[in-house]
């Protein structure tokens, strides 16, 4: 019998109404609908500091960082869907990020949440070049990671006209990229499982 993968699912904005919050809704039905078990997370819901070493010598890792690199762990992959800050990648994310990087050990025992998990990458924005610059960064930046990044993307232009009235897409290119990514994130992480029960 086939393990159902689990996949954990969050957008690099807690902005209200962010296309890049729409695009997770999106990906979030597809996985399901494609047999996985999904968890949606918010990141508003692990609100860190800005990385700064001084601060991390002085009081460790936070504990949202703990609690966030637990979660991750115990899926066997995840999906992000990114808004495009500048070109790149916005600094919420970043952030979030670079301080679960930092996670080296837990309990005692040695605990790297991002190494061989596979990911799946989502990009939106306003206009016409849908976040591509930014998913770009944020791959390079995940395989630093040591992340298994899966090569399908979804990427969404003019994210205001995108989504209809039951915040599904309406373009049938994008459906299909989506149902792609998803497809091959849920057989790579099937592969590649590297889940850490809580």
């Amino acid at each position: 019998m086939a393990v159902i993968p689990k996949i954990l699912v969050f957008a690099g904005s807690i902005r209200a109404g962010a296309y890049s919050g729409r695009t997770a809704d999106v990906a979030q039905k597809e996985l399901a609908m494609q047999g996985a078990e999904v968890t949606r997370i918010s990141l508003a819901d692990y609100p860190l500091p800005i990385l700064d070493e001084d601060l991390e010598k002085e009081k460790g890792v936070p504990e949202n960082v703990f609690k966030l690199a637990r979660q991750i762990a115990a899926h066997d992959g995840l999906l992000i869907a990114t808004p495009e800050y500048n070109g790149s990648i916005p600094p919420l994310l970043k952030n979030t990020i670079d301080w679960v990087s930092r996670v080296r050990t837990d309990g005692g025992r040695s605990f790297r949440p991002f190494t061989g998990k596979p990911a799946g990458l989502c990009s939106s924005s306003k206009g016409h070049f849908a976040g591509v610059r930014c998913i770009n960064h944020l791959r390079a930046v995940l395989v630093r990671c040591q992340m298994e990044v899966v090569t399908p993307e979804c990427s969404v232009p003019e994210g205001g006209n995108a989504f209809d009235d039951d915040g599904n897409f309406r373009d049938e290119r994008l459906n299909r990229s989506m149902e792609h990514l998803c497809r091959t994130l849920i057989e790579t992480s099937r592969l590649l499982s590297t889940r850490i029960e809580a």
